[in-house]
């Protein structure tokens, strides 16, 4: 039986992922902090076949713990602090935890002598490539972040390379375009967007208030992208590849998606508010991923289509606002 340990199992991929893994008969741990957080807690109800293990990517001392404890074949590090928005306001944490993460996991990696034992995944993120150099963007695109999260997952990617080539380390990086679904945060405009006309849907809301809609992402199912992961590590050499659907949705092309998905095509206008607050200091407009290589040489490719993820999201928030509210789905 392999063993594989999931730093960020409690977010949108870890838990996508921790069912991946448990299906084809891991076990599979988890680095958490804190085991009273509500997160932790709704995890270990959902999913009591994972083990979980307290640790802090900003603490080394229980890196090295969760390692000895674990001894996995597999590490994927998906943890950081991966709220774009957030991260202008709290940068100083945000390279804290999503840049120098990676560097204290792979030393604690070579502190505990397990270097050449050990498969590495590093969830690095198309906010690297932000203000784009060429369309669509490749492993070989150059990285231009436009927010302190895209800088610090851009350490974070050449952290990898680094270890990779010093020290023969088998660790990958997979550059991951936007990637969505029904465990994605409340925080994030997707969710906010299938939420928000979730509940218009059902009556318990008037508008949808956003910010810029004309940023244009390629959007992908989470669950289609961890198994591209679980690929990566597979494979027998490591390597970088983008994983994306080479194809590109505008936020408002997702919001009358929603409205769509949810019963009420066309009606959108009525709805969407335009809110200052929520616009960035500085936006990327338009992020393509060309995901050529890893159908080339891992054999994947996205098999959910924009609308299907949409409806999979519509679907869920009514489902769940219905149940909060006790009202019957329409």
């Amino acid at each position: 039986m392999k063993t594989a340990l999931i730093t960020g199992i409690t977010g949108q991929d870890g838990r996508h992922l921790a069912e991946l893994l448990v299906a084809k008969g891991y076990h599979v741990f988890g680095l958490v902090n804190g085991q009273r957080h509500l997160k932790t807690m709704e995890f270990a109800f959902s999913s009591p076949e994972v083990e979980l293990i307290q640790g802090d990517l900003s603490d080394s001392t229980s890196l090295r713990r969760a390692l000895s404890l674990s001894s996995p074949d597999e590490i994927y590090n998906l943890g950081a602090i991966s709220f774009v928005g957030l991260s202008f306001s709290q940068p100083e944490l945000t390279a804290d935890v999503t840049g120098l993460g990676i560097l204290r996991l792979l030393e604690s990696c070579r502190s505990l002598g397990i270097e050449d034992k050990v498969k590495i995944y590093q969830a690095s993120s198309s906010e690297m490539f932000g203000q784009v150099r060429e369309t669509p963007q490749n492993e070989k695109t150059p990285f231009h972040p436009r927010s302190p999260y895209g800088v610090a997952k851009t350490f974070a990617h050449y952290t990898a390379v680094n270890y990779r080539e010093a020290y023969g380390m088998f660790i990958t990086n997979g550059i991951l375009f936007n990637h969505e679904g029904e465990y994605r945060g409340y925080e994030f405009v997707t969710r906010k967007i299938s939420q928000g006309v979730a509940r218009i849907r059902l009556g318990l809301s008037g508008e949808l208030r956003l910010g810029s809609l004309t940023p244009r992402r390629d959007w992908g199912y989470a669950r289609d992208y961890v198994e591209a992961m679980w690929m990566m590590l597979q494979h027998e050499t490591p390597n970088d590849f983008v994983i994306a659907t080479g194809k590109t949705h505008s936020v408002y092309d997702f919001v009358t998606a929603a409205f769509t998905a949810a019963g009420m095509e066309g009606e959108h206008q009525k709805y969407i508010v335009s809110d200052p607050n929520l616009f960035r200091p500085s936006e990327v407009e338009e992020l393509q991923g060309d995901p050529s290589k890893a159908k080339k040489v891992l054999g994947w490719e996205a098999k959910t289509t924009f609308q299907e993820l949409v409806q999979i999201m519509v679907d869920n928030d009514l489902r769940i606002e219905a149940s909060r509210a006790d009202l019957k789905l329409p």
